[in-house]
């Protein structure tokens, strides 16, 4: 970089710098001591030298120093590298959800296709991918900070491939005996692992004032891809446009394999785009151990509670509804399914926004109590066969899941911020600095880890389902049984982290307002 006489002292210091290095820097700082600064003077001295020595970095793989709570480097370089590497984790977590939620689709069409299951085992393909997307998420959460967010997103959409393919072919084969066929939805839970690494390499590149409207940003762009698939799939399954090697329709007329064909492309540019413009930071690097440490932690578990009942309610019920649809009103097309997963991610950051002004404990525990007053509605509707009422009531309850994943993974990173600052209270500027970087470390293997334990709701909803129906005809006791636990899990946000009495913790959480 160079530049001319005329571009003022700012650009002349920063040449300077450059051209003769950290030595010079560290005698310059030496020699305004010796004249008598100030101590706070040197430390904002030190401070500019690390935000310009930053930013001749940020344009590498790895960034060595990223410190986004210094006001000065995040409005001069940060917010720009920070955006950059939100966009391309948004397009892979998008491509992500879609891939994982392809089955909710593909099994509605199999029937038609000439595959003779029965209606439990099509939720069976269905449910499937959930439950290996919920473990996947495990040793995604931590591989970010062992391998680097960047690398990890290369990887993660790169095995997308194998479940993409994979459905292309066995769905052209209508003899594929059932467990070949779950073997094959399984392996579209590879892309349900994305999400946890996603937002945990996230969550280190914004500040913490703006982790819940990023976090939900990035969640909701991941959240839309299920919305895609769903809207998209059906689309392109009528079409001879993308089928690579078989230019008739299969088994009733549909070109089945183009639901696996039609991602090859976008996953393709993802991977390109993760290698060109995303970044690694060094300082998000961590042992393991270190990470498992919020195992033990209380919260970790309350919070993964909680999340199944928002997270886990909003994927269960992605992956259910155009099945539930189908089954329950047989003359309604399951195109309009979409509209259920739309609602639900664009909801998701304004729950995120509406709990960084007001907190999002009593953002929570409102909103489980419009869920449970959404599943009354739908368990009536259900009941009398009106698909306008289902349809009214659905859309309302996915609304509220979208709005409690905002608000819920808000809460994450304010409780092990305000824990770890307990903590350190007497402590001095020093231990405050220590404690807000292991609230940091802490807070993104735990939204990994909480985010692992929600998914598992991609799994149980649609199972519950599938045996509701096979044992009573219908899914009023499975909507009965999801009714329950969401008053559970109204009962437990009250009383972790809105209580102000009996309980010191609970109080301190309270005020804090996490």
């Amino acid at each position: 970089m160079r530049f001319g006489s005329n571009d003022g002292p700012i650009a002349t210091l920063l040449s300077w710098g450059m051209r003769n290095g950290a030595l010079q820097a560290a005698a310059f700082l030496l020699a305004r001591r010796k004249k008598g600064e100030r101590t706070d003077r040197a430390h904002n001295n030190r401070d500019d030298t690390m935000a310009k020595s930053s930013a001749s970095e940020l344009n590498t793989t790895w960034i060595a120093d990223w410190n986004p709570e210094n006001e000065r480097f995040w409005n001069s370089k940060g917010r720009f590298i920070a955006r950059r590497n939100l966009i391309w984790s948004i397009v892979a977590e998008h491509l992500g959800f879609s891939i994982w939620l392809i089955w909710s689709i593909v099994a509605t069409k199999l029937p038609q296709a000439g595959f003779h299951y029965t209606t439990d085992q099509l939720f069976q393909l269905v449910a499937l991918p959930g439950l290996i997307g919920s473990l996947m998420r495990f040793p995604y959460t931590f591989a970010v900070t062992t391998f680097g967010g960047r690398n990890w997103t290369i990887f993660s959409a790169s095995v997308l491939f194998i479940p993409t393919i994979a459905l292309a072919y066995f769905v052209t084969q209508p003899d594929t005996p059932f467990w070949m066929m779950l073997v094959v939805a399984s392996t579209a839970g590879l892309g349900g692992g994305n999400f946890a690494s996603s937002m945990a390499n996230i969550s280190f590149f914004y500040p913490d004032r703006m982790k819940g409207w990023a976090l939900g940003l990035n969640a909701a762009g991941g959240n839309i891809g299920v919305s895609s698939v769903q809207l998209l799939t059906p689309i392109l399954m009528g079409v001879g446009l993308i089928n690579l090697y078989q230019a008739t329709p299969g088994p009733g007329g549909i070109y089945l394999p183009n639901a696996g064909l039609m991602w090859l492309l976008p996953l393709t540019i993802a991977v390109i785009g993760a290698i060109f413009f995303m970044n690694n930071l060094s300082s998000a690097r961590s042992s393991f151990k270190d990470q498992l440490a919020i195992v033990k932690r209380k919260h970790t578990w309350i919070m993964s509670y909680i999340y199944i009942g928002t997270f886990g309610s909003f994927i269960g019920y992605s992956a259910a509804f155009p099945l539930l649809i189908k089954t329950q009103f047989p003359s309604i097309t399951v195109a309009i399914a979409f509209l259920g997963p739309l609602v639900g991610s664009l909801s998701r950051p304004f729950g995120g926004l509406l709990a960084d002004k007001v907190g999002g404990a009593i953002v929570t525990f409102w909103n489980f109590i419009a869920m449970g007053a959404a599943t009354i509605g739908v368990l009536y509707f259900v009941g009398t066969k009106d698909f306008t009422g289902f349809l009214a009531m659905f859309l309302i309850l996915f609304v509220t899941t979208g709005i409690g994943n905002g608000s819920t993974y808000r809460m994450i990173p304010s409780i092990f911020r305000e824990e770890n600052l307990q903590k350190a209270k007497g402590t001095g500027e020093a231990g405050r600095a220590l404690a807000l970087n292991a609230a940091r470390i802490e807070s993104g293997a735990a939204l990994g880890f909480i985010g692992a334990i929600g998914a598992c709701g991609g799994y149980f909803i649609p199972r519950g389902f599938g045996a509701s129906i096979a044992a009573t005809g219908g899914p009023q006791l499975a909507l009965e049984i999801y009714l329950a636990f969401y008053m559970s899990c109204l009962a437990l946000t009250w009383w972790y982290y809105l209580r102000k009495s009996y309980s010191a913790t609970a109080a301190n959480l309270a005020e804090a307002r996490v």
